[in-house]
């Protein structure tokens, strides 16, 4: 038996209102990758949390190495061992990514900072990690993927014992999670504990050696072998009765009119060249590439965020210019949920019956810009019990609610304004398998009332359960398209060849010429 680094024995948390935690336990062995599963609100944050020195427990017993402890702030568990990378960005944007790396113990001369010696040890960092970035970029010039891959690496400096990471993952091209997964396993080998949080069980069941399972506060599964559960088993854990994968009601998609969107030849000040496709109405057309394809750029082109340099954009058959995502919305019917939902989806210090008729505030105005509380309210309820947002009130906080209550939110606030295009970009970033679930069977509703969508994923299997066609970028050009018949092996395969520069092996068997 490996040595038990970190141990939690009967840990409560108790929140206004809320036991967060209620008798929780788990076991963190050196060497191992241990997941942590549960659906959004079973209390995997407030446990990391409170592992992390960032909440006191109100209850139960921190050990560490077989000593109590008791951690009274994040940087004495961090010197004590205890790394974690949280699912929301944790950097200075002004700062280099080495000075964000180095940022816990930055190296001294003369008792100065010494900045010109922090290039070293970032780079041996990244380099872990496979990842090629000038250690003096400004941390704000990154995307979204390479702020994760920043993090991932300012723990790797601190080397620590325990390691957590929070939805690692979330931003990750599928060969960047693989390169991950390769870390992950070095840091296991030479004695580290990972504890690795995630909603993509494939990902789980390919890295990890043992499982916490928690739902409502409490240990459902403490510190197992993952062998001896299947994914089924896990699932059923998590949401406390069998969960249904059944197929989505079969739909169709209106090709006799014109696109709701289409581009041709589009090239734009961000790098796109030559961009090309379409979204008929009621179709959900996929855009799938590696991250840094251009696939957002793409999305925030077409809203007005960024010019067009040549081609031409069709709604509904006519030619358009849009010059803000204002003007997308009020003039052509076009919404965008991001995939940043807290810093541009919601207004975290708002209330929920703001955020969702923010949209629709010049349609519910009255006489000198007065809107009536009373319509507010009914617009926002009547969403809210579709969408089956789970809130404790209208004017509960958006910062409050979970990760996927919160996207219910960034979406509810488009379908307020009657959208005729949807685009969703990375819409179940972090979600649990139920809520995931949900969200899907959502937008598969709402394209099949005749709702246009064009769906950003990374995630594979969640473009293969939910797009008709794949349209597959990479380096900010179109690489291919193919149907999509929803059977995973098949749709993997001819996307990876369309990445990978192969298209010719990459249409569907029905289109190829048997000559």
């Amino acid at each position: 038996m490996s040595e038990v680094l970190l141990e939690g024995r009967e840990i409560v948390k108790v929140f206004p209102g809320v036991r967060a935690l209620d008798g929780v336990g788990l076991r963190l062995e050196a060497g191992a990758v241990h997941a942590l599963l549960g659906e959004n609100g079973a209390g995997k944050s407030t446990l990391i949390k409170v592992l992390t020195g960032v909440h006191p427990p109100d209850g139960g017993q921190l050990l560490w190495r077989g000593e109590a402890v008791r951690f009274r702030s994040p940087l004495e568990a961090a010197r004590t061992g205890i790394g974690v990378v949280h699912q929301e960005r944790n950097l200075v944007p002004g700062f280099s990514v080495a000075e964000n790396i180095c940022l816990q113990a930055p190296p001294s001369r003369r008792g100065m900072i010494d900045r010109a010696a922090m290039s070293a040890p970032a780079l041996r960092c990244l380099a872990e990690i496979g990842v090629d970035l000038d250690p003096q970029t400004p941390v704000g010039q990154l995307s979204v993927a390479q702020k994760q891959l920043v993090e991932i690496a300012k723990a790797l400096f601190t080397e620590s014992r325990v390691l957590l990471l929070d939805e690692p993952t979330a931003s990750l091209s599928p060969q960047e999670t693989e390169r991950l997964f390769e870390v992950i396993r070095r840091l296991a080998a030479r004695g580290t504990c990972v504890v690795f949080v995630s909603h993509k069980l494939e990902e789980v069941f390919a890295v990890c050696d043992t499982v916490t399972v928690l739902r409502d506060g409490q240990s459902v599964l403490d510190s197992a072998p993952l062998a001896q559960y299947t994914h089924d088993d896990v699932v059923n854990l998590m949401v406390g009765r069998a969960h249904t994968t059944a197929g989505l009601a079969p739909r169709t998609c209106d090709t006799a009119s014109p696109p709701a969107l289409a581009l041709s030849g589009v090239s734009t000040a961000a790098g796109h060249r030559d961009i090309s496709l379409d979204v008929r109405v009621g179709e959900i057309v996929g855009l799938y590439g590696l991250v840094g394809a251009g696939r957002s750029e793409l999305a925030k082109a077409i809203l007005g965020l960024d010019r067009i340099e040549a081609g031409e954009i069709r709604v509904h058959g006519t030619p358009v210019r849009i010059n803000s995502p204002r003007q997308a919305l009020h003039k052509h019917g076009i919404g965008y949920v991001t995939e940043n939902r807290k810093e541009e989806g919601v207004f975290l210090e708002q209330p929920i019956v703001r955020n969702i008729t923010v949209t629709v505030w010049r349609k519910l105005a009255r006489a000198l810009g007065y809107v009536p509380a009373k319509e507010e309210r009914a617009t926002a309820a009547d969403l809210v019990a579709r969408l089956g947002i789970r809130i404790s009130g209208l004017q509960q906080l958006a910062g409050e609610l979970s990760g996927g209550n919160q996207q219910k939110v960034s979406l509810a606030k488009w379908l307020a304004a009657d959208t005729r295009l949807l685009i969703v970009d990375e819409p179940t970033v972090g979600v649990d398998i139920r809520t995931k679930r949900a969200f899907h069977e959502l937008l598969w509703e709402l394209a099949g009332k005749g709702l246009a969508i064009l769906l950003i994923s990374s995630d594979l299997g969640e473009m293969v359960t939910l797009a008709d066609r794949v349209v597959v970028m990479g380096n900010y050009r179109r690489l291919g398209e193919t149907d999509n018949d929803h059977d995973y092996e098949e749709m993997s395969g001819r996307i990876i060849r369309l990445i990978h520069g192969r298209p010719e092996e990459a249409v569907a068997p029905a289109e190829r010429n048997p000559a």
